[in-house]
């Protein structure tokens, strides 16, 4: 979301939490409250009891206040980052300092009541919380629908150059639906079979449409699970060694689950069709991500190292699986964390002769949380 939007969220909602009280650090201990009743004292002078704003006639400053009923904008964002903001002020996210520090007007407690009261303005329970959007991993796809966009980079460490690349974009529609755009593109060394070095080459390699949808989401249970599917069309050049040179249709299901001390996990499984057999050969593939993500401080940067085990095979007799080992590290390096970047590599635990060990980077984008220059 834009960075306009953002301190119309927040610059509000502080400025009303702080009018009440005396910031003082010797003010009186206040009595426990409902979440009802927090927001009531505390926000509603400039969010209104209905969640959707007071006029701005009424408020005394030009920026738009938020409609927390609207369901595509209040449930995007994890609680942490509602919460960084009320407690650190603007700054921490890269915003303006509109949005004080006001820890000294509410107690954590008040805080995380306030927040969960914001979120019961959204009347549709089909929109999966934003605190389901585990990190994502290098190679398995995650189950939360996002608008993103990553330009992940593979570089073999072993045997003939290349750079492989590849750009997603992805942006929600509705509730639980995603589309997607996957452009595969790079540069290979042409060497001969003798080893002798050859020339630089490049190209673009076969450009794929997606679709993702959310089945189930819990956050309770801190459980999504998607279903997905791609087309990966034949634009690239077979011959010149980026493109498969018949259509590849791609199902999947993919699972993401919160689990205790930060820890999260990933699962994926799904097939590759191709219509020519004879150009490409069937596969299954499954894939799990295991991972942990630390804070510096409350609330600063994001560190989510992971490992992936990623397991593939072709459909046909006599076929074994291959298996392949990822060890990674994300951290955000945005203070709005929604600039990020992974780093890992690739491993072969099987046929290490001809798959090679590969250095792999990705750069993500989370667009709709801000410009890319934005939030630094």
């Amino acid at each position: 979301m834009s960075s306009r939007r953002y301190v119309a969220l927040f610059a509000p909602f502080v400025l009303a939490c702080l009018a009440p009280w005396d910031l003082g650090a010797g003010q009186a201990p206040r009595p426990s409250r409902s979440a009802a009743e927090v927001y009531k004292e505390a926000c509603a002078a400039c969010h209104g009891t209905d969640g959707r704003g007071v006029p701005q006639s009424q408020v005394g400053f030009d920026l738009p206040l938020p409609d927390f009923t609207d369901c595509n904008f209040a449930t995007r964002e994890p609680d942490s980052d509602w919460l960084a903001i009320a407690h650190e002020g603007g700054p921490a996210r890269g915003f303006s300092k509109l949005m004080p520090a006001f820890t000294e007007a509410l107690t954590a407690e008040e805080l995380q009541k306030a927040t969960y009261h914001i979120r019961t303005f959204c009347p549709d329970r089909n929109w999966p919380r934003g605190d389901l959007n585990l990190p994502r991993p290098l190679a398995t796809e995650k189950a939360f629908i996002e608008d993103e966009a990553v330009i992940t980079s593979s570089i073999p460490l072993e045997g003939a150059g290349a750079i492989s690349n590849k750009f997603v974009y992805e942006t929600r529609f509705g509730a639980r639906n995603q589309v997607e755009l996957i452009v595969p593109f790079g540069w290979r060394d042409n060497a001969t079979d003798a080893g002798a070095p050859g020339e630089w080459i490049g190209g673009v390699g076969d450009i794929a449409v997606g679709a993702k949808r959310a089945i189930y989401h819990n956050l309770g249970k801190g459980t999504i699970f998607s279903v997905a599917g791609e087309v990966v069309l034949p634009t690239g050049d077979r011959d010149k060694g980026f493109g498969k040179g018949t259509t590849v249709f791609e199902p999947f299901a993919s699972f993401g689950q919160i689990l205790p001390s930060s820890f999260f996990l990933h699962a994926q499984a799904g097939l590759e069709l191709p219509a020519d057999t004879e150009r490409a050969g069937r596969e299954g593939f499954w894939r799990l991500a295991l991972g942990r993500t630390f804070e510096q401080r409350n609330w600063g940067r994001a560190w989510s190292p992971m490992v992936e085990l990623l397991a593939a095979r072709e459909l046909k007799g006599g076929e074994k699986v291959s298996w392949d080992a990822l060890p990674q590290l994300q951290w955000t390096l945005s203070k709005r964390q929604h600039i990020m970047m992974d780093i890992g590599l690739r491993v072969p635990l099987t046929d290490r002769g001809p798959r090679e060990t590969q250095l792999v980077i990705y750069l993500l984008w989370d667009w709709f949380d801000g410009g890319f220059t934005e939030g630094w």
